[in-house]
């Protein structure tokens, strides 16, 4: 689709990019922008009123000078370091090995996946994704291929952040990280417990071979998205706001399963 229909039909925009079943790589965009990429996966509310000709409400944002900051700096950082790293990534690996190390590692995210479903009290998707790990690590060679999802065994989208949030922890103010993106105090905390679990932390001995799969992680990640990082800087007049309102929409959408929510402002318990 392109950009200028935009201004044609809001509402297609809206409904091609605002379901996770309609255009995965904005979504994928929007949740991991900057350097390791995490920009929320929805279009925000704020674009849809606007393209509709509304008035906005505006979004609590007590620290939008700090944020502004981080992400210019986050911005240049992308620019000048993850966007060349990842043309040259692109250039020199055949796709069907790209495909793979992505694989890979969304094999190992499945791992923190089934432990957040178990907290958030879904025991049927948590044995749903052991059942992936199992599968994609034995007869999918490590998770280089996707047998599980061909076997009918769903990939779930959960983390720790999520997991507060059904907790009942509200999610503080909005948070850019240097490097990291978009954020909340909730997200931050959740980001630690993920990192805590994660197989690559806690798996591999030597620090030198963690962060290098670090490293072609966020690479391969950043890939991915070449070509989707032009609807972001072609569909939004002002960048932050897009991004912030779209990481708060999306992360609300997640918590409630996709059912319609409302978190409170307050900073602590629900």
């Amino acid at each position: 689709m392109e950009i200028g229909t935009l201004f044609v039909s809001p509402q297609k925009f809206v409904d091609t990019l605002y379901r996770p079943d309609r255009n995965k790589h904005f979504m994928e965009i929007v949740r991991m922008t900057t350097v390791e990429n995490r920009l929320a996966r929805l279009v925000p509310l704020a674009a849809l009123l606007l393209l509709s000709g509304c008035a906005t409400t505006q979004t609590p944002d007590p620290w939008e000078p700090f944020n502004r900051t981080m992400y210019g700096f986050n911005e240049k950082l992308d620019e000048y370091v993850a966007t060349p790293l990842a043309k040259g990534y692109r250039a020199i690996t055949p796709k069907p090995v790209d495909r793979g190390i992505t694989r890979f590692f969304a094999n190992l995210d499945d791992v923190q996946v089934a432990l957040n479903n178990l907290l958030q009290g879904k025991p049927g998707q948590a044995v749903s994704d052991v059942g992936r790990v199992l599968v994609n690590s034995t007869i999918g060679f490590l998770g280089f291929l996707d047998p599980a999802s061909d076997l009918g065994l769903e990939k779930h989208e959960e983390d720790f952040g999520q997991t507060l949030g059904k907790w009942g922890f509200a999610s503080g103010p909005y948070l850019v990280l240097p490097v990291i993106g978009p954020s909340n105090i909730r997200d931050s905390v959740g980001f630690a417990g993920d990192w805590v679990v994660n197989p690559i932390y806690r798996r591999i001995d030597s620090a030198t071979v963690s962060w290098s799969l670090y490293g072609v992680r966020y690479v391969d990640r950043r890939a991915d998205l070449l070509g989707a990082s032009r609807i972001l800087e072609s569909a939004a007049m002002d960048p932050y706001s897009f991004v912030r309102d779209s990481y708060l929409q999306r992360r609300r959408h997640l918590i409630s399963d996709g059912k319609p929510a409302q978190e409170p402002d307050d900073f602590f318990i629900e």
